[in-house]
């Protein structure tokens, strides 16, 4: 009787010991950054864990929280729409790559007026972001809309509250289109938003702005666009042609980008394709080089590693731009450093 106690003592233990390895084995991860790619990041965890059983949990609290965070070391890996210069990624030891591709659309709220109806040039869309242009009917949108009877409605401007990537992106476009917009804006993260101008938090604070108020103008990612079934302005490319933001002009922006740079973050704003969206942007995953934690190090890579490989389908369902197959293989190499 003994004996069988002591046989079966051991199987107990053995199993609790393999029970034990397994759940050493597989890291649960944490994230937080961008709004940007939270859907994407979202329903990729979502399918990695039915794959693998491995857990990440990402929060969007915007791309300036997520450098923070990750500089904090508060999460495992960060998310940023605005790419970290080269040298704060060398002074902090900061792995950064691309990870999924979008645009940062121009949407608006104008009764009577459907998606892709207004059209809107860089300049006049940095006088209306600016301030200078306060009423839907003023001359330079006129001008712009010849046909169309536009409303003498007051635009207001919705924008985002919280530091943000999305925010990079849109005021570094604006900035390209307007010396008086880059003097009296700026471009960054947060800038100086005029005063016919409210805040949301997130792309999805923005969105319900522009929703709920007539005459409304803001940026939002185009997966929350997409989500909500927002109006786009057809926004004047530099080549001259209006686009209505879609995949296909997402990527022939990015066709000619060179993702080689240090930090693989090229300026993907503005480019001279007939067919380009004028503001296309990466999205970046953050990490360390040498972490503290191996097992979680390596989780980071796993994840991001087989989203890449797996998830495109997923990203392009939710209006998001695949990499091209040669940025993922590079990707793959620079993760190699992630230790």
């Amino acid at each position: 009787m003994r004996t069988l106690n002591k046989l079966a003592q051991g199987a107990l233990a053995a199993t609790l010991g393999l029970a034990f390895s397994v759940g050493a084995m597989a890291a649960d991860i944490t994230g937080a950054g961008a709004t940007f790619p939270y859907a994407v990041y979202t329903k990729w965890a979502e399918a990695y864990q039915q794959a693998t059983g491995n857990k990440v949990n990402y929060q969007g609290i915007g791309s300036s929280g997520g450098v923070k965070q990750i500089k904090a070391k508060t999460v495992d890996f960060g998310g940023s729409d605005a790419p970290v210069k080269e040298a704060d990624l060398d002074a902090a030891g900061l792995v950064q790559v691309p990870t999924v591709m979008g645009a940062v659309t121009v949407v608006y709220n104008l009764p009577g007026f459907k998606s892709g109806e207004i059209k809107l040039d860089g300049l006049t869309a940095a006088d209306i972001f600016g301030g200078k242009i306060t009423k839907w009917n003023d001359p330079a949108i006129a001008g712009l809309n010849p046909g169309k009877s536009l409303p003498n409605t007051a635009i207001t401007i919705s924008h985002r509250s919280d530091g943000s990537g999305t925010t990079y992106a849109f005021t570094n476009y604006l900035a390209k289109q307007s010396m008086n917009f880059k003097r009296d804006v700026g471009a960054g993260n947060t800038v100086n938003w005029p005063m016919n101008a409210v805040g949301g938090k997130g792309n999805p604070g923005v969105a319900a702005n522009v929703q709920k108020i007539a005459g409304a103008i803001g940026y939002v990612d185009i997966a929350d666009a997409m989500k909500n079934n927002m109006s786009f302005v057809a926004l004047k490319n530099k080549a001259g042609s209006y686009i209505v933001p879609n995949q296909k002009a997402v990527a022939d922006a990015a066709s000619g980008a060179d993702f080689k740079v240090k930090g693989m973050a090229p300026d993907l704003l503005d480019q001279t394709h007939k067919n380009a969206w004028p503001i296309t942007t990466a999205t970046y995953m953050l990490a360390y080089e040498k972490g503290s934690d191996a097992t979680k190090q390596k989780a980071v890579v796993d994840f991001f590693t087989w989203s890449l490989n797996n998830g495109q389908k997923m990203a392009e369902d939710l209006g998001f731009v695949a990499l091209p197959p040669n940025v993922v293989k590079m990707v793959e190499a620079e993760m190699k450093k992630i230790k």
